[in-house]
């Protein structure tokens, strides 16, 4: 594992953390995007028991700007301005070859942004809780609900659906740390544009590439109901909408999100052998 910060095509220093082989003795690359105002550690926590089993597999998980340890000059405003420096990211961390694209929530919505401007060397998306409608306020959202709560597990997220004592570890450990150190001032400014102009489709054809889209039932901050609309986009897309799970999915069904992700990695390696 390596914590390295690089310096991206508009100067901004971007941080990142790798597991895995270097990029010259991996058999395959994931990128992976976090959540709006979290950090990397929303994606290693749950990803990285999944790649445990894939020694091959070269993992990067990007700080997204004013995120994490990655700084966001006065200068970013808006998603646009996050899309391109995560673009000229990938462009540096990943120079050659093909990728798997991965993404949690604001994460997703960028990761759908970069497979419509250039698929090609996307080998695989997933895409975790993602944002398919930015206005939050034309979401269509279930009411906000807890299905399961242990008295004795202490406060959690709001968000929360599953409240138990592991459910809080991980929030703790993976959601509430990220939040605690962003750049307040940044995301605010980020928060005022949060719409994207970007596409977030390939204008010549849908993204034939081995796909995963995990929505939670219960997820009253991005919804589950609005990424129908996306599917048709992602021809090769598993489609899962998991009960007892809200917007932290990942953490409130960890078996089944294993279990979904690991078979998404295994049709990637499939297609990229053929």
């Amino acid at each position: 594992m390596s914590r390295v910060p690089f310096t991206n095509a508009a100067g901004e220093s971007v941080h990142y953390v790798e597991h895995g082989p270097g990029p010259g003795a991996a058999a395959y690359t994931a990128v992976l995007l976090h959540g709006f105002s979290l950090d990397h550690r929303v994606m290693t926590g749950c990803f990285e028991p999944v790649f445990a089993d894939r020694p091959g597999w070269r993992r990067v998980y990007l700080d997204l700007p004013g995120m994490g340890r990655s700084v966001a000059p006065s200068s970013l405003r808006s998603t646009d301005d996050v899309f391109a420096v995560v673009r000229a990211a990938v462009a540096q961390l990943v120079p050659r070859g093909r990728y798997a694209l991965c993404g949690e929530s604001y994460g997703g919505y960028l990761a759908r942004g970069l497979v419509a401007v250039d698929p090609a060397p996307v080998a695989g998306l997933a895409l975790v809780c993602p944002v398919v409608v930015p206005e939050h306020a034309s979401r269509e959202l279930p009411a906000p609900v807890v299905l399961i709560r242990d008295p004795a597990a202490g406060e959690q997220h709001e968000v929360a659906v599953v409240q138990t004592a592991e459910t809080l570890r991980h929030t703790d450990a993976e959601v509430l740390a990220g939040f605690d150190v962003a750049d307040a001032a940044a995301v605010a400014r980020i928060q005022e544009r949060y719409a994207g102009t970007f596409p977030l489709e390939p204008a010549r054809q849908p993204y034939g590439g081995p796909a995963l889209v995990l929505l939670g039932r219960q997820d009253s901050v991005t919804g589950y109901r609005d990424a129908w609309g996306i599917l048709e986009h992602y021809p090769r897309a598993t489609f899962a909408v998991l009960d007892r799970a809200g917007h932290l999915a990942q953490i409130e069904q960890p078996a089944l999100f294993s279990a979904l992700v690991s078979e998404w990695l295994d049709r990637v390696e499939e297609q990229s052998a053929a």
